[in-house]
């Protein structure tokens, strides 16, 4: 196994406020309390940490509930977590079918790798993994991506029938696409062996999150992390005291999520949550529903008519706090209220929320968690791998777009003489030009000022002749364009990042299941990058 970084900058689609955080913690200090690479972070944070030890105590009994399955490490960890000393590095996801993209792994991996290292600076925490069941886009969750021996990207999409705006975690599998994963898998050494484990935690009848969950303690048992799911009983009664906090206190807090949101723009960053001023920051749960709420003055209404006022919320949170259900900037504030976070493991989405969600901190914790940005990879094979070098590639080559990609590699298959040719051609040109320029600059400076517009149109259209040289030779070349499509569809398929497209199961399916050791190994918290990965 080799590793290398690779900035994330350097990435698609890299947001500059994400940049900022990793790269000049300064400029976007006010959005968070700490810096997520400096040492002194964790101990200032997990100093402002205060936890009632009835609720601590509460907390274990539920979780405890919640992992009875999870394994021998995951349970010495809970019982960690009853002492009072010990803190959380918290993560999570959406419950997804075959737990989404892979980089739900490194999130769980990154927490486990986090709370491993911090314990070895005497600070003791372990990690816990927040199953995000409430959200009710299941056109989200609904699909895995997975891939075959020539890495062709293939979606598969489970069939299961919610009802309307139901949260996903509570949706049943109708029909889990076994066949079609086994089929893509089974090109795969291992392919058997992860399809059987996968499908076996996603059975048919069994629940996105029943599911997800199973899978999760499957693939992580030997790093002991927790899972706690928001919507049992027990998490709902505990997170009361700070949805009441937060309904009280709508007005002032909906200004100041306003206001922030001006001053993340100011500062030349975007907003990832919509807010306004009747934007509620809970949903009601309806008959198995999510129900939105809009907000006006001490007064709420719902989508179908029916309004509540502030004192009437209150009073049903009292009897049913499994009616309430945070929304994406409440939600962190509830899971840090919940657990006592010393630190965060989250991807960009995750912390630009978090720059939002600052303001509820303050008023609703008066603390927050370092933020942590996860590690991320992009997995190659030594077949991959052994291509980059034979075309002289970059992984920037390939994140550029196949066609970037097919005429880097066009160009290597040219014939050595006709590459010499081209350059030698480029070059005599240029010269020539050059000294035809400087005896117009003695003989009419107005011709000389037309030839630089001249000239660069003839270079344009001999690197034209070029690339379309280049291109030919790439059409007669078929391991060529084998080969730009093995890394194309393996690095960038569709398109997008390979960590946020596919699953983690075809690397299991080609690696083996010590990947997931050797990914762990590879987290680096001292390296800010993205990392490429061979394997």
């Amino acid at each position: 196994m080799t590793c290398r970084c690779l900035p994330h900058t350097d990435l698609p689609h890299t947001s500059r406020l994400f940049a900022d955080l990793v790269y000049h913690f300064d400029r976007v200090r006010k959005f968070y309390h700490y810096s997520p690479f400096a040492s002194e972070s964790f101990a200032a944070a997990a100093a402002e940490v205060r936890l009632d030890p009835q609720h601590r105590a509460a907390l274990v009994d539920g979780l405890a509930e919640e992992n009875r399955n999870a394994g021998a490490a995951a349970l010495a960890n809970l019982d960690r977590l009853a002492d009072p000393r010990t803190l959380v590095v918290a993560t999570g996801q959406q419950v997804g079918l075959y737990t989404g993209p892979i980089f739900t792994i490194y999130k769980a991996l990154s927490a486990a790798r986090l709370a491993s290292q911090l314990d070895g600076r005497s600070m003791a925490a372990v990690p816990v993994f927040w199953l995000a069941t409430e959200d009710h886009d299941l056109d989200e969750v609904n699909h895995v991506w997975v891939f075959g021996a020539e890495n062709r990207p293939v979606r598969l999409q489970a069939a299961a029938s919610p009802g309307p705006n139901q949260p996903v975690g509570s949706v049943r599998l109708e029909d889990n696409v076994a066949g079609s994963l086994e089929a893509a898998l089974g090109e795969f050494g291992f392919g058997h062996e992860v399809a059987e484990l996968a499908v076996r935690a996603y059975s048919n009848g069994a629940t996105f999150a029943a599911g997800f969950k199973q899978l999760l303690i499957r693939l992580l048992e030997r790093y002991g992390v927790l899972l706690i799911d928001p919507q049992s009983p027990v998490m709902r009664r505990l997170a009361a005291p700070v949805v009441a906090q937060a309904i009280r206190s709508a007005p002032e807090l909906t200004a100041a999520i306003l206001a922030r949101g001006k001053e993340l723009e100011g500062s030349g960053y975007h907003v990832q949550v919509h807010m306004e001023e009747r934007t509620s920051l809970f949903f009601l749960m309806e008959n198995g529903r999510r129900t939105a709420l809009r907000r006006s003055g001490d007064t709420y209404h719902a989508a179908n008519g029916t309004t509540y006022s502030t004192a009437a919320l209150l009073e049903r949170l009292e009897r049913r706090p499994e009616d309430f259900s945070p929304n994406a900037l409440l939600r962190p504030v509830v899971q840090d209220y919940l657990l006592p976070t010393m630190a965060y493991i989250g991807g960009p989405a995750e912390l630009a929320y978090l720059a939002q969600a600052e303001v509820l901190y303050q008023r609703l914790l008066g603390r927050m968690p370092v933020a942590v940005p996860r590690a991320g990879f992009t997995i190659l094979d030594a077949h991959a791998e052994k291509l980059l070098k034979r075309y002289g590639l970059e992984i920037r080559d390939v994140l550029y777009g196949p066609e970037h990609l097919e005429q880097r590699i066009a160009g290597a298959l040219l014939p050595r003489r006709m590459q010499q040719t081209f350059q030698s051609a480029h070059g005599q040109i240029e010269s020539a030009l050059a000294a035809v320029e400087r005896d117009l600059l003695s003989f009419d400076p107005t011709l000389a000022a037309a030839l630089g517009k001249s000239r660069q149109k003839i270079q344009y259209q001999c690197s034209k002749i070029q690339s379309k040289t280049a291109r030919e030779s790439l059409r007669r070349a078929e391991r060529g364009q084998r080969d730009a499509a093995y890394l194309s569809h393996l690095i960038l398929p569709e398109k997008t990042l390979q960590e946020r497209l596919y699953s983690v199961l075809p690397f299991l399916a080609r690696h083996g299941l010590g990947l997931l050791e050797q990914i762990h190994e590879a987290i680096r918290f001292d390296c800010p990058d993205h990392q490429v990965l061979v394997v």
